[in-house]
């Protein structure tokens, strides 16, 4: 029975301590006097909170906490003005934001009358030297809808940094680490080594375009044909008593003729393109082309600007007879140029 008496003793004074606890909970989250005082003054509250941004049993070095202030019931139109937080140069407790002000509930009342809101204010700190601190109090300006100022002072809250303790009995040093290297894979070698044969392969195909070109404008890609060929070439489209028709006639003289000029031009480097008639046989009497060959020439030509520039219709027989002498003009110097070829030869 004594045993009894004594634990039910102790039971009575456990329940006894978690009252008190349960009441002093109680007072700390009791809610801040936001009354209005009809000529302003200075109002001694209470609501400030210190609370950790990661949650920890402790406060480390570095570690962050949202120090600030909890208004409860503000009337809707209330202002407030936060006060300014100057770091010690020296160290010790640092301000790293702005007062950071939130609304955190707000209560509808009847119609006609103000909101009321909870508002959570505070400003992020932290401390890289180790030691108890006291914290600044909060001192806040609240003007009122009405225009009453008033000074609310929140009571000041202690903070303790801590460091992580170092067991100096079994520290054993070590050296930095080196970086990891990690053996390669396929997986990423592979798209290097197609990347690399398609850059190879641009390479080749840009310098094959830049030789091409080069060729292509020294000549070297198209062999160039004699001129009696292309001349021959060109006079056989004119073949045919259907080209020398008088409404024909013009294009007829001046195909052949074009095709004659060119010839002379690559044979005898006779600019004969840009040279009238006269011009071009006039130079063409310094060649070997036979006297009698350039005179009938000459006669095409001559016929050939009369049909051109004043509207002349040559006769049938004319007309027959302009493309023999062309053709004839081509191959009879041509030959007399083999036939110097093959006595230079000899």
């Amino acid at each position: 029975m004594r045993k009894a008496f004594i634990y039910i003793g102790l039971l009575l004074c456990s329940l006894a301590l978690d009252a008190q606890e349960a009441v002093k909970d109680t007072a700390a989250v009791e809610p801040a006097d936001t009354t209005v005082r009809p000529q302003g003054g200075i109002i001694a509250m209470k609501g400030a909170f210190l609370a950790p941004r990661e949650q920890r049993d402790s406060v480390l070095i570095g570690d962050q906490l949202l120090y600030g202030v909890e208004l409860r019931l503000v009337e809707e139109g209330t202002q407030f003005a936060f006060p300014e937080w100057k770091n010690d140069p020296r160290g010790g407790i640092i301000a790293v934001s702005p007062w950071l002000v939130d609304t955190v509930k707000v209560t509808k009342q009847k119609k006609g009358m103000p909101k009321l809101m909870d508002i959570r204010a505070g400003l992020v700190i932290t401390s890289f030297d180790e030691g108890q601190y006291e914290l600044p109090q909060i001192i806040l300006q609240r003007q009122s809808k009405e225009g009453v100022v008033d000074t609310l002072y929140f009571e000041p809250m202690r903070l303790e940094v801590k460091t992580m303790p170092v067991d100096t009995a079994t520290f054993v040093p070590h050296d930095i680490k080196g970086q990891i290297r990690y053996p390669v894979t396929a997986r990423e070698v592979i798209p290097w080594a197609v990347a690399g044969q398609w850059a190879v392969v641009l390479i080749i195909l840009a310098v094959c375009l830049y030789m091409i070109r080069r060729r292509k404008e020294s000549g070297e890609v198209k062999r160039k044909e004699p001129a009696h060929i292309v001349a021959l070439r060109e006079l056989d489209k004119y073949r045919g008593k259907g080209m020398w028709v008088p409404e024909k006639q013009k294009a007829f003289y001046s195909g052949i003729t074009d095709a004659l000029r060119e010839y002379i031009s690559e044979r005898y480097g006779i600019g004969a393109m840009e040279m009238t008639t006269s011009e071009i046989f006039e130079d063409m009497k310094k060649t070997d082309a036979p006297e009698e060959l350039l005179r009938e020439v000459r006669e095409l030509f001559e016929r050939a600007d009369f049909v051109k520039f004043a509207k002349y219709v040559a006769s049938d027989e004319d007309n027959a007879a302009s493309l023999p002498v062309a053709v004839r003009f081509v191959t009879q110097t041509y030959q007399t140029e083999i036939e110097t070829e093959e006595k230079t030869e000899e």
